[in-house]
């Protein structure tokens, strides 16, 4: 990877919670980083805490068509993209919603704008290479189920979230096969378990632990040539099993392009 100073980074939900304290650190260490949010007061807001080389990109991601434009403002603006953090997610509503394409809101944004966002994103960092692309999931997984996908018939919040979390990692996996000898790598990580973020009411573990753990996915030279796999904080982990499905892989990933198709 290029020496910090010269990396542009988009970090996606980076107003509050990790996104935002990760956002602090890679700005003070001199990178340019991207900082993606819904709310323009809440951007401005971080802009201005964290100063440096950063500018602000607004995108509600529950909706596919705010994910392309995002992805094309960052385009125009940036012809060179170092690393792209899949951070931003919601937890499971209580009650089944709708995305604005229709599809349950949690996997929309959890995981169907971030897949969205790097593939409009690849031919930028995969021309930028060395890059990275960084999935923040979760140990928090279930597995998905292919006859049901967006829960139609057995909601519920906790389970809406998890399988939104286990399939950024078939993502991931999938991704990293595919970018294999382009120079870009694809891994996922649980950060932390319960952060003191405004998804958690009882936090246990510090943002610093979450931070450490994903900055070090964005930086650490000893992981130029590692991709395709899950970490537990500091620490590579075996994610669901179905992670090393290559079929399950083949269906989600065929089942994302039908669902994101313009």
């Amino acid at each position: 990877m290029r020496p910090i100073d010269q990396q542009t980074i988009l970090i996606t939900g980076a107003t509050d919670g990790l996104g935002r304290v990760l956002a602090a650190r890679l700005t003070a260490e001199g990178a340019t980083v991207l900082v993606h949010g819904r709310d323009d007061q809440r951007g401005k807001a971080t802009l201005q805490e964290i100063g440096g080389r950063s500018a602000w990109y607004r995108a509600d991601l529950s909706s596919l068509a705010e994910t392309r434009a995002l992805a094309e403002a960052v385009r125009a603006d940036h012809p060179r993209l170092d690393v792209l953090v899949n951070n931003a997610g919601i937890a499971g509503p209580e009650s089944w919603q709708a995305s604005a394409d229709g599809h349950e809101v949690t996997f929309a944004v959890n995981y169907l704008s971030g897949y969205l966002l790097t593939r409009l994103l690849l031919p930028t960092l995969v021309s930028s290479a060395p890059a990275r692309i960084v999935n923040v999931s979760s140990l928090g997984q279930q597995t998905i189920d292919f006859a049901d996908v967006m829960l139609t018939r057995r909601y519920r919040g906790f389970r809406a979230y998890c399988q939104s979390k286990l399939a950024q990692v078939l993502f991931t996996i999938d991704l990293a096969d595919e970018l294999a000898g382009t120079g870009v790598t694809a891994n996922a990580l649980h950060p932390a378990t319960f952060m003191p973020t405004k998804m958690v009411s009882s936090p246990v573990s510090t943002l610093e632990e979450g931070l450490e753990a994903t900055h070090r996915l964005v930086t650490d030279p000893a992981l130029d040539d590692v991709s395709g796999r899950f970490f537990n904080g500091l620490h590579q982990a075996r994610a669901d099993d179905q992670a090393y499905d290559p079929e399950a892989r083949a269906r989600l990933r065929a089942l994302s392009d039908d669902l994101t198709s313009p």
